[in-house]
């Protein structure tokens, strides 16, 4: 605990001064498949889905939801009833960020290309929809329609052919209005109260009720993250899923208020959230930002999942250099990387950070607005999976077909080449085929 701000955190003071098991708690999160217990749980559920279908989905909703299932879809009546009861307030909100949501990624949209390397050879690659998507919207405690709006919109958007929905029921059976107000702002085609490990194992592998999927997106909870690990051999999916994290990279201008209220954002998500701050060249900022979120953190309702976060994986470390802070980020890899540097310095800083799943350009661009409302998607890459990893895109909801065109005298120019190459690896089929078109010419 530091005297200074009275808040704990796992790491502060010189990164350099950080000892290696330190080092090694900060680059190490977890990405899903790390505990045993959800782990054997979440494989006894898929199979009982695989082996039962629907009466295993009943009993889940029976035991995890208290609550008893005749039919697990939603009527679409039922979507239009919670969009016409929502305050208008919210409605206005959700649509607003439905729309900028469909404008992004309507700007993204993958392009069909054809190339022709040689005369009368053509080799084009088109996207072609993906024919059905699941989208998982989480529920429980809490309501996620901004989920709900990440996976359908872009899915409707790159031309899927149906999209349906899975969110856990509440205690009427149906899950929440906003998120049923939201699927119907949305244009998913059904709506199912199924949530969990079990609501995934129903869209990968197919129930009496529940079509079988070939993506699904969304993010969940550590059951919900196994699951889909669990299941990529049936099902695609976005990308491995953990806890929230932001890095916010700083230098010596910033505001400590404003990096405080990120990291404390951010933090109230769960208290297995990441969040670091690093500065650049300013040590007088990094003490001012501790007590600035010791400040905040008074007034905070989520206080006691904040101060979690912080102590088992919150940070406000230092560099002597800009180009050292941003090797960090670089190899941490964050979720949410919130750039606040001096102005002259953000361009370049910003070309020169090739890893986190989104950042956040300057000040005023809270991660709370890209979690809403910018229009780009906030499903994305954790763990530091942000290496190879990429954010939700109309990319994730086509499938690539490649065809070639080879023109007879095109096929008589390669017909020896190819042969050689056939004979080299000790297949003549190949090479009698190749050929062939040799003798034709």
């Amino acid at each position: 605990m530091s005297e200074a701000s009275g808040i704990v955190l796992r790491a502060r003071g010189a990164f350099n001064a950080l000892d290696a098991a330190t080092r090694r708690d900060l680059m190490a999160r977890d990405a899903g498949g790390g505990d045993v217990t959800v782990r054997t749980r979440v494989s006894a559920m898929i199979d009982d889905v695989r082996v039962r279908g629907d009466l295993a989905l009943r009993d889940f909703a029976q035991q995890f939801d208290n609550v008893s299932l005749d039919a697990f879809e939603v009527p679409r009546t039922e979507w239009v009833r919670a969009l016409n009861a929502l305050d208008a307030p919210l409605r206005r909100a959700i649509e607003r960020a439905a729309k900028n949501i469909r404008t992004v990624h309507s700007a993204f949209l993958p392009q069909a290309t054809e190339v022709s390397p040689e005369p009368g050879i053509i080799v084009g690659r088109r996207p072609d929809p993906l024919s059905r998507v699941g989208v998982y919207a989480p529920g429980g405690r809490a309501a996620y329609p901004s989920s709900l709006l990440m996976g359908a919109v872009p899915a409707r958007v790159a031309g899927v052919g149906e999209v349906i929905v899975c969110s856990p029921p509440g205690p009427s059976g149906q899950p929440s209005d906003v998120v049923l107000a939201a699927a119907e702002l949305a244009g998913v085609d059904r709506v199912f109260a199924l949530g969990g490990a079990g609501a995934i194992a129903a869209m990968a592998l197919g129930t009496e009720t529940v079509p079988r999927v070939d993506r699904i997106v969304g993010p969940g909870n550590a059951y919900v993250a196994e699951a889909k690990l669990q299941l990529v051999s049936n099902v695609t999916i976005d990308s491995p899923a953990g806890p929230s994290e932001l890095l916010v990279l700083a230098d010596g201008t910033s505001n400590a208020d404003v990096v405080a209220r990120e990291m404390i954002a951010q933090a109230e998500h769960d208290p297995d959230a990441a969040v670091i701050a690093i500065i650049a060249g300013a040590e007088t900022l990094a003490v001012e930002i501790e007590r600035a979120v010791a400040a905040q953190l008074r007034e905070s309702p989520r206080a006691h999942i904040v101060a979690a976060a912080l102590a088992a994986r919150g940070a406000v470390i230092t560099t002597e250099t800009l180009a050292e802070a941003v090797t960090f980020a670089n190899e941490w890899a964050a979720e949410h990387l919130l750039l606040v540097v001096n102005d002259a310095l953000i361009g370049d800083t910003l070309a020169s950070l090739r890893h986190a799943g989104t950042i956040f350009v300057g000040e005023s661009a809270s991660v709370a607005f890209g979690d809403y409302m910018t229009g780009a998607n906030h499903v994305l890459p954790t763990a530091g999976l942000a290496r190879c990893y990429s954010g939700l895109s109309t990319l994730d909801f086509v499938r690539w077909t490649t065809w070639q065109l080879v023109t007879p005298s095109a096929a008589a120019s390669m017909s020896e080449d190819v042969g050689v190459f056939a004979d080299a690896e000790g297949l003549p089929g190949h090479a009698a085929a190749a050929r062939a078109w040799g003798i034709r010419s």
